[in-house]
């Protein structure tokens, strides 16, 4: 039997039987290649399966009550949306620029590659392109490259290849597109088209114009250098490439072409990074709330993720109301800066009071760091001295960028005034606007939900309140001449003012008003120190009070939000309602989740009787008292009820003010306790707090759609509260009172503490 040689031996020219044996072995071991990428060797490829059921990470979303999106949480920043929502001329602008033949091949557009491997392999154009199809995209978009080593990058374009062919198999081209749109990247961790096109346009994507389109598709090919924020001219270079690939492509005329060519790139760019945007004090505490309500939720078996999951928070703040607020906040704030520092001069104890730089150095990481290297005190406090390192301060102008040390770093930020101001609606407890402090970025120490301080004076009205419950008449007569409590060490509490005061008798309504120091320790002598205490749990104090005297002053440590709560019981009968932030829950399907309602106390903390005198004297407060200027310097009209508050030395400024649908309050002092203002005329609740409550109401007063707030009227007194409260303010003790009485003399006596 004879021997068949192989056709390849049968080929006479030895030059074309190697070159055979040659391209058959290659064509072997690319087969070879090819297949082993195919059956996972280098890597597994998803099934089928896999890829009919992959889940986005999806960013959950943050709205206001008014439904303004102001913050998202995520991993990557991503809302996916529907192939419904996406506008024709963006689905024309992405098919013309990236794949025109997209509606024909099957998930590879073998034309096109063979266009791109001449061109870049045999005439070395490295502009040709790489070639991939939408749905190739989209594999590398689902299953993104890790390494960019040349091997891995022809596996990871195989693999992408095959990926195509199962997409293709699975999906239509429109669901392939919706996919795409929702995964593909724009940079700054931001995924998907309608998360891009909230944080470059401010606008939805099925509102999208066709050059806004036309900008965000042309991103898709260098999302750094094709940035419109960033690089304006590049962009809308690519911007016309885009619309020119849509005239070849015959989806624009040349008349709209000549048009939109020339139109401006107007960008409404909206960062929804975690340390800026609109209420990042705010966002920062839902979060928080977030996070404890979500474990709760997988304790009963729920699958639930702020980062992924694609929740919608609906909240309670007022998106215009919040941006007045802050307007106002940085307004004022400004300001009573400058007028601070220029009080203190060169003395300041920022730049003088070596003792006290020192010991907040001690605490700062950098210090801690260095001391567990095993170097003496004195000599990391030189080296926090010495090194310097480039740093971005915080300033009300511009921020200034300098090469600084630890210490420089430390005298800067020692000098910051700080803020906490908060509104709520009295009648549900929805907080209308949060402002933690000055500035999330650099102090994110949030001062309504972290913070304790002493309340001063603010907290006199429920010392007041209490006295009214204990049966004193609101016409009842205190004298306003400085006591020494001989069993209280001495204790001598005084009045700000410097007039004379040793005959004066003040009713309540004028001792409140004019926040008379003097007339409320001895209105809370007369109630009892422990009815004072159990009426302020009653009216939703939570903080354990000083049983001391002084707690008619307000030298109890209170957060902003116990506070706010215990003024509502005087819009509410003597009800408290609970603040709150969060109102709905929604999942990424739709479904609610949760919704939170008002929570109001079940028994009344006062009579409504009583809440209505105390309404009248804070009224007063306002007309002719401590917080005159409302009406005077500010010029507002609306019906308002208030408190001003300083505590000693000057460390804390407070304004509450009530108005029939809203409660704002206003603290203002420095994160370090150990210093205050340097004089009372610039550190009392009336300057350094009321003025941001002021500029707030101005704005609000100019906006029609605010009405309902601005122009909302308290009920009338009842005719009784009015005779209770018809008598006159003050009273001058008589002749013979006046004959006994030595006006350079303290009068002595113990304190009486009245159960």
């Amino acid at each position: 039997m004879k021997k068949t040689k192989s056709t390849l031996f049968k080929i006479k020219s030895p030059i074309i039987r190697y070159l055979t044996l040659i391209v058959t072995t290659l064509l072997l071991l690319v087969g070879t290649f090819i297949g082993s990428i195919y059956i996972g060797a280098w890597g597994k490829i998803p099934s089928k399966e896999e890829l009919a059921n992959f889940q986005y990470q999806v960013a959950s979303e943050v709205f206001t009550a008014d439904s303004v999106l102001i913050g998202k949480y995520y991993l990557n920043d991503r809302q996916p949306i529907t192939f419904e929502e996406f506008p024709e001329h963006l689905l024309q602008a992405l098919v013309s620029i990236e794949d025109e033949r997209f509606y024909e091949h099957s998930g590879i557009d073998y034309r096109s590659l063979f266009r791109v491997g001449v061109k870049t392999v045999l005439m070395g154009d490295e502009s040709a392109g790489g070639g991939s199809t939408l749905t190739q995209q989209l594999a590398k978009n689902l299953y993104p490259r890790r390494d960019r080593n040349k091997t891995n990058i022809v596996v990871d374009k195989i693999k992408e290849m095959f990926i195509a062919k199962k997409l293709e198999a699975i999906y239509s081209k429109n669901e392939i597109l919706t996919h795409y749109l929702n995964t593909v990247s724009f940079g700054d961790n931001t995924f998907g088209i309608e998360s891009a096109s909230l944080k470059f346009f401010n606008t939805r994507t099925k509102d999208l114009s066709i050059t806004q389109a036309a900008t965000l598709v042309g991103m898709l090919k260098a999302t750094y250098g094709y940035n419109p924020r960033i690089f304006p001219e590049k962009s809308m270079e690519r911007r016309n490439l885009v619309l020119y690939a849509m005239l070849n492509n015959g989806f624009l005329t040349n008349a709209q072409w000549e048009n939109l060519k020339n139109s401006k790139l107007n960008l409404d760019y909206r960062d929804y990074d975690y340390s800026s945007g609109t209420a990042p004090y705010f966002r920062e505490q839902v979060r928080k709330q977030m996070l404890r309500w979500i474990q709760e939720q997988n304790k009963n078996g729920a699958d639930l993720n702020i980062y992924t999951s694609g929740l919608k928070i609906y909240t309670t703040l007022n998106y215009k109301l919040q941006q007045m607020a802050e307007e106002s906040m940085v307004a004022h704030m400004t300001k009573l800066q400058n007028d601070f520092e220029r009080s203190y001069g060169k003395n300041a104890p920022w730049k003088t009071n070596k003792g006290l730089i020192d010991k907040i150095a001690r605490r700062t990481p950098a210090y801690l760091r260095l001391k567990k290297t095993g170097l003496k005190d004195a000599q990391i406090l030189d080296s926090l001295k010495r090194t310097t390192r480039p740093i971005v301060l915080k300033s009300w102008g511009d921020d200034i960028e300098k090469n600084i040390s630890v210490m420089d770093s430390i005298k800067h930020y020692m000098k910051f005034l700080n803020t906490g101001s908060l509104s709520l609606n009295p009648k549900t407890g929805e907080v209308l606007t949060w402002i933690g402090g000055i500035n999330f970025r650099q102090f994110k120490y949030d001062h309504i939900s972290q913070s304790k301080r002493q309340v001063g004076s603010t907290f006199k009205p429920i010392v007041y309140t209490a006295a009214l419950e204990k049966g004193i008449p609101p016409c009842t007569y205190f004298s306003a001449q400085e006591v020494e409590y001989q069993n209280l060490k001495g204790w001598s509490p005084s009045n700000s003012a410097d007039k004379d005061e040793t005959y004066l008798n003040y009713s309540m309504e004028q001792g409140l008003s004019n926040s008379v120091n003097t007339i409320a320790v001895k209105v809370l002598e007369e109630t009892g120190i422990d009815n004072v205490i159990d009426q302020a749990k009653r009216m939703g104090i939570k903080e354990p009070l000083p049983k001391e005297p002084s707690l008619a002053l307000g030298t109890g440590e209170i957060k902003m939000t116990e506070m706010a709560r215990a003024y509502t019981t005087y819009l509410n009968d003597g009800h408290y309602i609970e603040p709150f932030i969060i109102k709905k829950i929604v999942s990424d399907t739709g479904d609610v989740l949760a919704e939170f309602e008002p929570q109001k106390s079940e028994t009344a903390a006062f009579s409504k009787e009583n809440a209505q005198i105390m309404l009248e004297i804070m009224k007063a407060t306002i007309n002719s008292g401590t917080a005159s200027r409302i009406r005077n310097i500010y010029k507002l009209p609306n019906d308002i009820a208030g408190k001003t508050g300083t505590t000693q030395n000057n460390k804390d400024a407070w304004f509450v003010a009530l108005t029939p649908k809203m409660i704002h309050l206003t603290w203002v002092g420095l994160d370090n306790h150990e210093i205050g203002f340097k004089n009372t005329s610039l550190g009392q609740g009336a300057n350094a707090a009321l003025p941001m409550f002021a500029l707030m109401l101005q704005k609000m007063n100019k906006q029609k759609e605010l009405n309902y707030l601005t122009q909302a009227k308290f009920p009338a007194p009842t005719d009784h509260v009015k005779q209770l409260l018809d008598c006159e303010p003050i009273k001058r003790d008589g002749f013979f009172k006046r004959l006994f009485k030595n006006p350079n003399k303290k009068k002595t006596k113990k304190f009486k503490n009245k159960a």
